[in-house]
């Protein structure tokens, strides 16, 4: 007889948004933070290069987290 385990794993996944015209990273965390919230932060402009900010992000990346 098998036993299963019970155990579920956590993952811990870093955000990162950036502006989409310069890179200015807005926000780097753990915590998932909706788009909208980045934008109403700044006012909607980029602090760095003054663009436009949307809500809506433009592109979306996932990436595997390398252990280190």
């Amino acid at each position: 007889m098998s036993r299963r385990s019970n155990r579920s794993t956590v993952l811990n996944l870093p955000e990162i948004i950036k502006c989409a015209k310069c890179g200015y990273v807005l926000y780097k965390g753990n915590d998932l933070i909706p788009p909208r919230d980045i934008v109403k932060k700044f006012n909607g402009r980029c602090p760095k290069c003054s663009s436009a900010l949307s809500q809506n992000p433009l592109s979306i990346e996932v990436r595997e987290l390398k252990k280190l």
